[in-house]
């Protein structure tokens, strides 16, 4: 396992959708479950760099927790990085404040990370896919090409006001609906395959719920 790079600050960004409608399904989607809408589409929550980890059991209080794939940009001192992320989130605490929801759970991260030079000239081409895991069953959980969401670039710009992602910090980009109700599961798979190179990204945690 490779050790994640250092990173001073950690950015998740919410409702990221390039298409709207695709956009006010995820709003639908979680506001079945209570949490309240965006005030505004991008948004962006800034959460400790330590919930960032590469292991592969993370901890959690509550059994309402569950994660979603997400790529994850890295801009370190050589440039742009990406990996693959889960931003497990308590979904108990999202329905009355997302924020405190957002550092609620650890982040894991893939341990391996591309260049972005080397995704960008075909990145409407990588597919983001999730799979929750339950006893010997594993299950599909999320699907779809990266071109659901806001490009790298759009995001940048419009959490720095035009300037580039500072160094040390890494951005969670946003995610796909769920293809299932929206659940936890005993562990998390997540992926991000780029079909053009031939090759996956990819992690998988374990959930462990503490006693309260």
């Amino acid at each position: 396992m490779s050790p994640l790079p250092p990173v001073r600050d950690l950015v998740i960004a919410g409702w990221t959708g390039r298409n709207a409608e695709a956009v006010e399904q995820h709003v639908a989607e979680l506001a079945a479950i209570g949490v309240p809408r965006p005030r505004t589409v991008p948004c962006f929550y800034r959460v400790s760099s330590a919930l960032l980890t590469s292991a592969e059991t993370v901890d959690v209080v509550g059994t309402e927790t569950s994660g979603e794939v997400e790529v994850v940009l890295f801009s370190l001192e050589d440039g742009l990085w990406v990996g693959v992320g889960s931003d497990h989130t308590d979904r108990r605490t999202e329905t009355f404040d997302i924020s405190i929801s957002k550092q609620a759970c650890p982040k894991p991260v893939g341990p391996q990370l591309w260049r972005y030079s080397e995704v960008a000239d075909h990145w409407d081409q990588l597919t983001l896919r999730s799979f929750a895991v339950d006893g010997g069953l594993r299950r599909l959980y999320q699907e779809g090409k990266v071109t659901h969401l806001r490009p790298p670039e759009d995001l940048i710009r419009r959490y720095t006001d035009g300037r580039g992602l500072p160094p040390s910090t890494a951005m969670f980009c946003g995610t796909l609906p769920a293809l299932a109700p929206v659940k936890g599961a005993s562990a998390f798979e997540i992926q991000l395959e780029d079909p053009v190179l031939g090759r996956i990204l990819h992690h998988r945690y374990r959930v462990r719920t503490l006693p309260c």
